[in-house]
């Protein structure tokens, strides 16, 4: 196929360019580079099959160029992050809502089935014990900006399939838990991978809140090879599908084993939610989902331990020379 990824130099699209050109498929990958990296993509560099684009989602004339001649397009580009969120809300308001729109617009035109990618964030303060895709949103203050992310990929996921349904395009939406591995950057405030830096330097490994706060996380080993395959699953079309991994554990539970994988003498430190993010800001106790729905449509079952996904972040991560020892085991 041919197939165009947005935010393809970012973590997530960057895996999923591999594995496409990989299986043998055309690919052009849009971004902005605002979050993501061409360093990411270096090891497509004069693929014949590959192309890279500078720009904006919100170009409109540039995303239906880009689309224009596609057959498929995954739509990962997105304001990600918590400090961008918190930090940027109404330019993450912009991306999120009117970018998604012109590439949804543009993949419908040009009759190219597509891939929204979203979050578990839809699902807000709701912590029930594995989230189904029709579990309730429970959302807080639309004036706090700590859920102008959580609105936005909603929409975004109303957009997918309001278009999907009355163009009869196939059309999938993939809720993403904690997806983590190598590339990820611990910059906008994605966890496993800032503890991993500072595990690895020495430095203090820094828990906002108390560090009870449970999560699942799912590598992107696994989550790659599940978008392309809902995709080409007629079941899956105009659904919205949770991927993640299935082993829960708390934020304190993480930076123990990290410290355990690393060999690192780091302290753990605890900083209250207000002095990271600011007053006002929630978070959730838990988080977890239930992944009953891609096995069934796709048979996906996440085959990556937690362990192995750390171990993988430290070995990739830029501060490592050699491995350490305990990362080996």
């Amino acid at each position: 196929m041919k197939a165009v990824v947005t935010g393809g130099a970012g973590f997530i699209g960057s895996h999923l360019c591999d594995h496409l050109i990989a299986h043998g498929h055309q690919v052009t990958a849009l971004d902005d580079f605002s979050t993501g990296s061409s360093a990411n993509l270096t090891q497509l560099s004069g693929t014949p099959d590959f192309e890279l684009v500078h720009g904006s989602i919100l170009d409109k004339r540039l995303v239906n160029e880009v689309i224009e001649g596609s057959d498929t397009v995954f739509h990962l580009a997105a304001a990600v992050g918590v400090h961008t969120i918190v930090d940027k809300p109404l330019q993450s308001l912009r991306t999120n809502l009117h970018g998604t729109e012109n590439v949804v617009e543009a993949a419908v035109a040009h009759k190219a089935r597509f891939l929204v990618a979203s979050t578990s964030e839809v699902y807000g303060k709701n912590d029930v014990d594995g989230l189904t895709e029709d579990a309730d949103r429970i959302l807080g203050s639309p004036l706090k900006s700590r859920w102008s992310y959580a609105a936005t990929k909603g929409l975004d996921e109303l957009v997918a399939y309001v278009y999907g349904a009355e163009s009869g395009l196939p059309c999938v939406i993939t809720r993403f838990f904690n997806i983590v591995g190598p590339r990820q950057t611990g910059r906008y405030g994605m966890v496993v991978p800032r503890f991993v830096r500072q595990a690895l330097a020495d430095e203090p490994i820094t828990i906002y809140g108390e560090g009870t706060q449970r999560r699942c996380f799912g590598s992107v080993f696994d989550v790659v090879p599940a978008m392309v395959r809902l995709l080409e699953t007629p079941a899956a079309h105009n659904k919205a599908v949770n991927l993640g991994g299935k082993e829960e554990i708390s934020i304190k539970g993480l930076a123990d084993r990290v410290l355990d994988l690393t060999g690192s003498q780091s302290e753990i430190s605890y900083i209250p939610y207000e002095d990271a993010y600011g007053e006002g800001y929630e978070d959730m106790q838990r988080r977890m989902p239930d992944t009953t729905l891609a096995a069934r449509l796709i048979g996906y079952l996440p085959e990556r331990r937690l362990d192995d996904v750390i171990r993988s972040i430290i070995e990739h991560n830029p501060t490592t020379t050699v491995a350490p020892q305990a990362a080996m085991a």
